[in-house]
C-alpha cells in the first residue's frame, strides 16, 4: 500500500503546475540531469525521509522528530502561544526597542522576512494535497500542529538573538550555526556544538537552493504560463525570459543586503497576504452556508478511521507533515531572520516569531482549507495541489484565478529573497564572513533563478529538499540542550513586563517602530554617552568592591 510520504513527497511534484512546467522544458536536458542525479537523489531522499512501518502505515521519522520537539518545547515553556501572545503586540510595533540598539532591521521587518520564506505554495498547494489525500480532517491537524510550531519559532528566534555576532561594520551574523556553537559551549559541550554548527551551516547552504530558489522560480514561471494560455502562451517556449525578469528583480533587492530585503518583504508580505485573504473571503462568502458543515467535516474527519491509509493516525500524519513542513518550524530560519533585529533583549524576538506559524499554518491554511472544502471540489475534481486551489478560485469567476496567479508569484519572489539571505548567513559562518564568498553566492543565487524557471530539475530539488529537512536534526538537538537557558530568557522577560520594569521607550522618536528605524546622529551620540556612563558606573562599583575587599583583608591580618 502506498505510504503517506510517497503520496506527499514534494507537494509541488503532485501539483498540476509541475506537470505543466515539465511539458514546457527541454526533454533532452531533463533526461541527462535525471540519469546523472536521479538515483543518487532518490537514495539520499529515502535516507532522510526514512519511514517507520506500522502495519500498512509509513511514518517518516523526520516528522516524528519535528513533532516531538514542538510538543516538548510548548509544554516546557508553559504554553506561551496561549499565555504569552499578548506580550508580543507592543514588541512587534517596536515600542520596547531603541533605534540605537544593535541590529539592522525592526522586529516587524524580521517577522515579514520570515513570513516571506514560509507563507507560500505550502499554504496553497500543500493544503490542497493534504485534503486530497487525508480528507478534511487533515486540515484540522495542520491547524493543531501549527499551534505547537509557534513555540519552536519562539525558541529559534530567542536563541538567534542571544548568541548572534555583531560585526565591526555593524552587520549581524546569526542563526542556528552561532547558537549551536556558542550555546553548547556555554553548557559544557563545545566539541558537539562546533560539529553541529558546521553540519547545520553546510546543509543550510545547499538545502535552501532547491526549496527556496529553484522550486520557487519554477512554479512562478509555470503558473504565469498557465495563466497566459498554457501551450499557446507567449512564454511557453521562453521560460528563461520569466526567470530573467525575476532574477533582475531579485538582484535589485538581494544585493542590498538584509536591510533592503527587510524593506521589500515588509511591503510585499502584507500586500500578498491581504490579496490572498480577500480572495478567499470572497469564496467563503459565496459558500457561507457550507462553512459550518466544512468545520464539522474537519473535526469528524480528523479522528476518522477510514479514508486514508492508517485511519485516524494516517490523517494526523498527513496534516502534521504539511503543517510542520510548510511553516519550516525546526529548520532554524527564524533564528537567522530575527538575529538581525534591533534589540538588546533576546526574548523579545521570541514573542514576535510566535506569530509566524499562527499566520502561516493556522490562519492562512484554515482559510485555504475552508475554500476547498466548502466548494466540495476535493471530492469530484481530478486536480490536486495548486490546481485544486485554482479550481476553487474559478468557482467565483473565470478571471478570479488570475488573483491566485498574482499571489503565487509574489509568494515565490518573497521566498527567493528570504532564503537567499539564509543561504548567505550559513555561507558566512563557513567562510568567516568572507565578502568575496558572499558576493559570489549572491551572483550564483540570482543566476539560479533563471535555471530554476527554465528547467525541470526534479532530482536536484528532491536532493535539496532532503538536505533542507536534514537541517532540523542539529537545530532541534541544540534546542534540547539549550532548553533551560531558553526558558529563563522567556520567563524573565515576561516578569519584567508584568512588574513594570520593562517600559515603552521614550521619547517615541527613539522607538524602532515598524517603518524607519535608522537613528539620527544626535541619537547615536546620546546612546554612546549613555553607554559610557554605564561603563564608568560599573567600573566605579567594581573599584569600590575591590577596595572594600582589600580593607577587610587588611583588617583580618
Amino acid at each position: 500500500m502506498t505510504s503517506i510520504t510517497e503520496n506527499l513527497a514534494h507537494t509541488a511534484s503532485a501539483a498540476d503546475l509541475s506537470a505543466t512546467g515539465n511539458n514546457l522544458v527541454a526533454a533532452g536536458v531533463d533526461e541527462a540531469i535525471e540519469s546523472f542525479l536521479g538515483p543518487a537523489a532518490q537514495t539520499f531522499s529515502n535516507i532522510v525521509f526514512f519511514e517507520l512501518q506500522i502495519g500498512s502505515l509509513g511514518i517518516p521519522l523526520i516528522v516524528v522528530w519535528l513533532m516531538a520537539a514542538a510538543v516538548f518545547i510548548t509544554f516546557y515553556l508553559r504554553f506561551q502561544p496561549i499565555t504569552g501572545l499578548r506580550y508580543s503586540v507592543g514588541i512587534i510595533r517596536g515600542r520596547f526597542t531603541r533605534k540605537t540598539d544593535p541590529g539592522q532591521v525592526s522586529s516587524f521587518q524580521a517577522l515579514a522576512t520570515e513570513l516571506s520564506g514560509t507563507v507560500g505554495l505550502g499554504n496553497i498547494a500543500g493544503v490542497a494535497v493534504a485534503i486530497t489525500i487525508g480528507g478534511p480532517g487533515a486540515a484540522l491537524w495542520i491547524i493543531i500542529f501549527g499551534f505547537f510550531a509557534m513555540t519552536v519559532k519562539m525558541a529559534e528566534a530567542t536563541l538567534g538573538v542571544k548568541y548572534r555576532q555583531i560585526n565591526e561594520d555593524g552587520s549581524v551574523s546569526g542563526g542556528p550555526m552561532y547558537y549551536l556553537r556558542a550555546g553548547l559551549a556555554e553548557v559544557g559541550r563545545p566539541k558537539l556544538g562546533k560539529f553541529l554548527a558546521g553540519f547545520y551551516a553546510l546543509t543550510a547552504v545547499l538545502g535552501v537552493i532547491g526549496a527556496g530558489n529553484l522550486f520557487q522560480a519554477n512554479q512562478a514561471a509555470a503558473i504565469i504560463v498557465q495563466a497566459t494560455g498554457s501551450d499557446d502562451s507567449f512564454f511557453a517556449d521562453k521560460l528563461w525570459l520569466i526567470g530573467a525578469i525575476i532574477a533582475a528583480l531579485t538582484a535589485l533587492v538581494i544585493l542590498g543586503g538584509i536591510k533592503k530585503i527587510g524593506q521589500w518583504t515588509s511591503r510585499l508580505t502584507p500586500l500578498m497576504a491581504i490579496l490572498y485573504f480577500v480572495s478567499i473571503i470572497v469564496i467563503l462568502v459565496l459558500n457561507a452556508g457550507q462553512i459550518p458543515h466544512a468545520f464539522a467535516l474537519m473535526f469528524t474527519g480528523a479522528f476518522s478511521s477510514s479514508g486514508v491509509a492508517g485511519g485516524a493516525v494516517g490523517v494526523a500524519i498527513v496534516g502534521i507533515q504539511r503543517a510542520l513542513f510548510s511553516n519550516a518550524a525546526g529548520i532554524g530560519s527564524a533564528g537567522m531572520a530575527h538575529a538581525a533585529s534591533k534589540t538588546t533583549k533576546p526574548a523579545t524576538e521570541g514573542f514576535v516569531a510566535m506569530w509566524e506559524p499562527l499566520i502561516d499554518s493556522v490562519i492562512i491554511c484554515t482559510l485555504t482549507s475552508l475554500a476547498i472544502i466548502t466548494t466540495g471540489l476535493y471530492t469530484e475534481s481530478t486536480e490536486d495541489g495548486i490546481g485544486l486551489t485554482a479550481q476553487a478560485f474559478g468557482e467565483v469567476s473565470s478571471w478570479f484565478p488570475y488573483l491566485l496567479t498574482i499571489a503565487v508569484v509574489l509568494f515565490a519572489f518573497s521566498t527567493i529573497l528570504a532564503y537567499g539571505y539564509y543561504g548567505q548567513q550559513a555561507l558566512g559562518y563557513l567562510t568567516k564572513n568572507s565578502k568575496a564568498a558572499d558576493k559570489a553566492y549572491q551572483i550564483f543565487w540570482i543566476l539560479a533563478v533563471i535555471v530554476g524557471a527554465s528547467m525541470s530539475l526534479d532530482s536536484v530539488i528532491a536532493f535539496s529538499d532532503a538536505i533542507f529537512f536534514l537541517m532540523a536534526f542539529p537545530n532541534l538537538l541544540g534546542i534540547y540542550f539549550l532548553a533551560r537557558i531558553l526558558r529563563l530568557e522567556i520567563l524573565r522577560l515576561r516578569k519584567r513586563i508584568d512588574a513594570g520594569v520593562m517600559k515603552e521607550i521614550t521619547p517615541v522618536e527613539l522607538q524602532v517602530g515598524m517603518g524607519d528605524h535608522e537613528p539620527t546622529p544626535e541619537q547615536i551620540r546620546a546612546a554612546e554617552a549613555g553607554r559610557r556612563r554605564k561603563r564608568d558606573k560599573l567600573r566605579d562599583v567594581r573599584d569600590t568592591l575591590r577596595r572594600k575587599k582589600l580593607e577587610r583583608k587588611k583588617a583580618a591580618d
